[in-house]
């Protein structure tokens, strides 16, 4: 009886949840946490284990590199009896060819205008020393025409300053006659057409005769100062040309030299170049003052043109004076018969 009450109060009463770690927890969850804590022990456990079995086992040594038999075959055949020799350096990489390069005492140091016009070519040569020539005729005329004109004013301002005071054209030409110059050419030949009309009575025939002789030597006198004039007009239009022919030939020399130096180096290109140039500045050198003295020229034998017609309209007035004179005489002696 007491054995059946235990388990009837037994089966009654609840049963007590179990203890982990002096802990009560549910079943249910006991299951849980006992199985957690197996686990982790486990862990702990061997963590130590495999440590201990990594210090205690041998390092493994690498396998040792293989030769491939092709190598070792030319050793075991040919054993060389003394030390391996050194291996030869490698050979450097080909450069590229480049241009030949001009040494500087190749070039030339001076470059002075003798020296350019020595070492140009025949054909510039010839160029500058014609150009030289030219300029030294350009001078040559200057300084000649200008004595020349320079006399010939001076001397017909003195006849003209001489005739001025005369009445007559005789005594004109006495006074100044064996004196240089147009003047007394002028004088000599209104005498003459004088001599031959006078038997005429017409003036204004004799007057007609005598302009067109004096207009005739007032050409004359121009165009004689006017020689050696135009071969200024020639070098000063021709003069530039010719120099520049000379820089195309010399410069087209200089190409020549580059295509076969292969190098357009300055230093080797400028010689050349300097040389053609050099004709050209001797060209304008030539042609600049055969320009303005011809221009000169024009203007002083204009002046003296002028001078000459002055004096030929002085003749004029006293072969027209002497004309009146006779024709008074002419009716005076009409008039006393």
């Amino acid at each position: 009886m007491r054995k059946a009450t235990s388990e009837v109060m037994s089966s009654e009463m609840p049963a007590a949840p179990p203890r982990v770690l002096g802990l009560a927890v549910p079943s249910g969850a006991s299951r849980f946490l006992c199985g957690l804590m197996g686990l982790v022990i486990v862990l702990l456990l061997a963590a130590p284990i495999s440590a201990l079995g990594q210090a205690a086992a041998p390092p493994s040594a690498d396998p040792a590199p293989t030769r491939p038999a092709a190598m070792d075959a030319p050793a075991q055949a040919s054993p060389s009896p003394g030390p391996a020799a050194a291996p030869q350096p490698a050979p450097p990489p080909a450069e590229a060819p480049s241009l030949p390069v001009v040494g500087s005492g190749q070039l030339p140091r001076d470059l002075s205008p003798w020296s350019m016009f020595i070492s140009a070519d025949m054909l510039v040569q010839a160029i500058m020393i014609g150009l030289v020539f030219a300029s030294v005729v350009t001078w040559t005329v200057w300084l000649a025409k200008n004595v020349e004109l320079w006399s010939a004013l001076r001397r017909l301002r003195k006849a003209m300053a001489a005739m001025a005071a005369e009445r007559t054209l005789a005594a004109a030409y006495s006074r100044i006659e064996g004196r240089r110059g147009i003047l007394p050419g002028l004088l000599e030949a209104a005498a003459q057409e004088l001599q031959l009309s006078a038997d005429l009575d017409d003036k204004a025939g004799i007057k007609e005769r005598i302009a067109i002789q004096l207009a005739r030597l007032e050409v004359a006198a121009g165009r004689e100062m006017n020689k050696g004039t135009g071969v200024l007009a020639t070098i000063g239009a021709t003069a530039p040309f010719v120099g520049l022919f000379g820089t195309v030939w010399g410069i087209m020399n200089s190409f020549i030299g580059i295509s076969k130096a292969q190098t357009t180096n300055l230093a080797v290109v400028a010689p050349g170049i300097a040389e053609a140039l050099l004709a050209t500045a001797i060209g304008l050198f030539a042609a600049i003052p055969a320009v303005i003295i011809y221009n000169q020229f024009t203007r002083s034998i204009a002046s003296y043109r002028a001078l000459v017609g002055d004096a030929s309209a002085e003749v004029l007035r006293l072969v027209s004076r002497d004309l009146d004179r006779r024709d008074g005489q002419v009716k005076l002696s009409q008039a006393a018969e």
